[in-house]
């Protein structure tokens, strides 16, 4: 088994077709005193079970960590191999090639750091005990992203050393380049066939023509890890100055030219933050965007915000890394912090790239889905544990509240696709027709600029015909919502009226169904008015349940998935710990009674429908729920009631929104609990937005619910928890954004 897969890396890519490699955010950096792992935080650290789940997804090869810092934080004579053990061993039982990272972002352990003359020997020591110990691995990246790593550590003082000069710049890079050539000759004395699978972003500087000099300059420092490596630097080179400027001797830079050491596989990392745009008219951009070169000042922006023509895109920097060193490369991490269908986007648009330009000669081996767990606090640079979260291939955010369970990986549309990708099929996801926001005009936030791409980027056409989204209530608060999300989210739609359709009605919904082809329905359609459905329950009923079972019905005999909505007031408040999906229902009124009964018609009817209980709307975009109402009457000094013993989990519209398109995405189904996290009664919840909103509550009035004249009973707790997953940020946190909406 072991040579089978370690070949595949091996041969000439005429042999083989593209292949699909995956990776594990392993960060592990340095800030201060503190040590942040990625390892830690996704849980990937305590559960083996995850590499069978990758590899059911068919990868070939996965970037693993065998982190320095993990396995001999005190020295290699007390360190502790257990988990890369069992886990390289299960690797190789599952026939999956494990690219081995030593460091990675970090600065190694705390007797050394990127800037100790000795941190290359020291690498290389625990480099050399690694191979010894798995002497079958054939492939390794001893330092990740050293260019990226030395400028997050050395220039700009985000990591360890905190470093804010060319100088401290210059020797981490020296140094990681150094180990890295030092490691590679440790195990190749061990295993001679080992592979060097170096990583590094890619990126590229655009800019006005005044700063046409500074764009030169990044866009040549841009390869400085590579060329370091193939022994590209010397006195010829447009670099060598630069180094020589940062206080690099010429002793120095002659000696490295000792340490080098080709890539076997140069691993091209590329965000669509990679790319920038640099522009000296600071009237155009916020301050914080403000900078400079010493010699003239500039705003530094992300190219996708203000270039007219796009992005030069993943084709045209693969292109460039192809022509500059002929070496087999790949591309070793594609991820994008995104909502679902933008993330599926991003990694067809890289696939396809790479896939047109193997077609055209160039050797590149394979696109690597990254993150397979996700990743945490990327959006401050790990700088902090903030618990920022972005999904990857599998959501985490998938747990037993009430159990205190660790994370469990939640599959989502992206592990169909690696799947797809991996057995040589063509994806298939209706959203991938449509252009990513990188290549929509809502994605200038800034005056557009021409940034003079050659070739010029290649716009994205769409077919004629898109599948839409139906969205099942066009006057509703929930259906304008969905319909405003999925403008903002590229997702074709069609809201439809009553009159439009009449779910009550199947010939209404069949002939529909059959016009527009949609690839799924909302439901965000029904009965809502819970008192006056104590007078009127057939009406309640025939709205709620028979429309909702008539609708699942139709999608489920055209083939059309289906999301649809139910209720916290299908519990009778008897708990005191928040309800979850598996819970026994047992509604107190004629409106929780019409719920239960469409979530059994609906899932009867079509298995694979999404029902997603929610609780206590509010949103920025009408004037009618309870928040806004509250705020309103406190603001203008008028008394507000609200009951201050029915406690329940109230409902941010766009974070509902959001998070059931994602799961609509992923192709979940069953019933689902979405609210945000809290346990607020209507009084409290009215006073924290009044705090947040800076109203005076003076004129609210708390009352018990038995003296509001209520008709239909309500129960007096119905907060909604899952075991399902914890997908919905806090209440508190949603309460802030409603306020920056609404203004």
């Amino acid at each position: 088994m072991t040579s089978a897969f370690n070949s595949t890396l091996n041969t000439p890519k005429s042999k083989l077709p593209l292949e699909v490699w995956a990776g594990v955010e392993c960060t592990v950096n340095r800030v201060g005193e503190e040590y942040l792992d990625q390892l830690e935080r996704n849980g990937h650290a305590t559960r083996l079970d995850d590499l069978d789940l990758f590899a059911e997804l068919g990868i070939h090869a996965i970037r693993y960590p065998v982190i320095w810092e993990r396995i001999a934080p005190n020295g290699l004579e007390n360190a502790d191999w257990s988990w890369a053990d069992e886990r390289l061993e299960r690797l190789r039982e599952l026939g999956i090639c494990p690219i081995v990272g030593l460091v990675h972002h970090g600065s190694g352990p705390r007797d050394t750091s990127l800037v100790d003359p000795e941190f290359p020997e020291k690498l290389a020591v625990f480099a050399r005990a690694v191979a010894e110990r798995y002497p079958w691995v054939t492939h390794y990246t001893p330092v990740n992203e050293p260019l990226t790593t030395a400028r997050f550590s050395g220039m700009y003082g985000h990591w360890y050393p905190h470093g804010k000069d060319d100088l401290t710049f210059a020797r981490a890079l020296l140094g990681e380049c150094k180990a890295i050539a030092l490691s590679m000759q440790a195990i190749r004395e061990v295993n001679p066939n080992a592979q060097l699978v170096q990583t590094e972003d890619l990126g590229k500087t655009h800019s006005t023509p005044k700063l046409a000099y500074q764009a030169e300059f990044e866009n040549e420092r841009r390869w400085l890890s590579l060329d370091l490596l193939c022994g590209r630097i010397n006195p010829t080179h447009p670099m060598w100055g630069y180094l020589r400027d940062c206080g690099i001797s010429e002793t120095e830079l002659e000696e490295f030219l000792q340490y080098t050491c080709p890539p076997d596989i140069i691993g091209i990392n590329h965000y669509l933050t990679s790319e920038r745009f640099l522009d000296e008219n600071l009237e155009n951009y916020p301050a914080w965007t403000h900078g400079g070169n010493g010699r003239d000042k500039y705003a530094d922006v992300e190219a996708v915000r203000v270039c007219a023509e796009g992005l030069a895109g993943p084709r045209t920097l693969l292109k460039e890394t192809w022509e500059r060193y002929k070496l087999p490369f790949a591309v070793t991490e594609v991820h994008l912090s995104c909502t679902r269908e933008e993330q599926l986007r991003w990694l067809n648009e890289v696939w396809n790239a790479a896939q047109e330009l193997r077609d055209q000669g160039a050797d590149i081996r394979a696109v690597t889905v990254w993150a397979l767990l996700g990743s945490y606090d990327w959006n401050s640079l790990v700088t902090r544990s903030a618990g920022y979260y972005e999904p990857g291939v599998f959501d985490l955010r998938s747990r037993s509240v009430s159990s205190g369970e660790s994370p469990q990986p939640r599959q989502t549309a992206i592990a169909k696709m690696v799947r797809d990708l991996a057995t040589g099929h063509k994806p298939n996801h209706p959203l991938l027709d449509t252009p990513g926001w990188w290549h929509r005009e809502e994605r200038l936030l800034y005056p557009a600029v021409s940034c003079r791409i050659s070739p010029p980027s290649v716009p994205f056409s769409s077919p004629a015909s898109l599948r839409p989204l139906a969205i099942v209530g066009a006057t509703g608060t929930l259906g304008k919502a969905f319909g405003r999300l999925c403008e903002v989210r590229g997702i074709s739609y069609c809201l439809l009226r009553r009159q439009d359709m009449d779910i009550a009605n199947p010939a209404s919904v069949n002939k529909v169904l059959a016009e527009l082809q949609p690839w799924a329905v909302v439901n965000a359609a029904g009965y809502v008015r819970v008192d006056d459905a104590e007078r009127e329950p057939d009406v309640c009923l025939k709205v709620n349940a028979e429309g909702a079972a008539i609708l699942a019905t139709a999608c489920a005999q055209h083939n059309v998935a289906l999301l649809t909505f139910s209720s916290d007031l299908v519990f009778d408040g008897a708990e005191s710990n928040p309800y979850v999906e598996t819970d026994t229902v047992a509604p107190l009124n004629i409106y929780g009674c019409s719920k239960v009964l469409a979530e059994k018609l609906v899932l009867q009817a079509h298995p694979a429908s999404l029902v997603i209980r929610t609780s206590a709307f509010f949103g920025p975009w009408d004037d009618y729920n309870f928040v806004t109402i509250a705020l309103r009457q406190l603001a203008a000094g008028n008394t507000f009631v609200a009951a201050e013993d029915a406690i329940v989990s109230p409902t941010y519209v766009p974070d509902l929104v959001h998070t059931s398109l994602d799961l609509l995405i992923d192709g979940e189904n069953g019933l689902w609990h979405l609210a945000n996290k809290s346990a607020v009664a209507w009084s409290d919840l009215a006073r924290l937005a009044a705090k947040k909103a800076g109203v005076s509550v003076s004129n609210l009035i708390a009352l018990p619910t038995q003296e509001l004249g209520w008709i239909a009973p309500r129960p007096a707790y119905s907060v909604l928890g899952s075991n399902r997953g914890e997908l919905m940020p806090h209440l508190d946190n949603a309460i802030s954004r409603y306020l920056e909406e609404r203004n």
